[in-house]
């Protein structure tokens, strides 16, 4: 497993602690009507925390553990700073968080 691939990992693992720790972790999984959207974030049938859970992070794990290769550049924290915009939560460690992935994604990893 290269670099890349095990800082995502952890990653996401820390994001998905973060989310779960927060109360903002769905239990229930959207239709999948609303997970077939072909709108950039699934914006026009999901928020952006299902989007997150149930589209971006499983499509990363998936990547991850077949070996596929992953986006060469990524940015989803500024789509999360506006999404907890008008939401009274602290959101400081999920967009950080975010902010890792898309250094991780964006950066030139040294391939191991």
């Amino acid at each position: 497993m290269t670099h890349k691939y095990i800082a995502v990992t952890e990653i996401l693992m820390n994001l998905e602690k973060e989310l779960r720790e927060l109360y903002l972790w769905d239990f229930e999984s959207p239709s999948e009507e609303a997970l077939a959207s072909t709108e950039p974030f699934a914006i026009d049938t999901l928020n952006f925390l299902q989007w997150l859970q149930f589209i971006f992070m499983p499509r990363l794990n998936f990547m991850i553990e077949n070996g596929l290769p992953l986006p060469n550049n990524c940015g989803v924290a500024p789509m999360a700073e506006e999404y907890f915009q008008n939401i009274n939560v602290n959101s400081t460690t999920v967009i950080l968080h975010l902010k890792n992935i898309d250094t991780a994604l964006t950066e030139n990893y040294e391939q191991s």
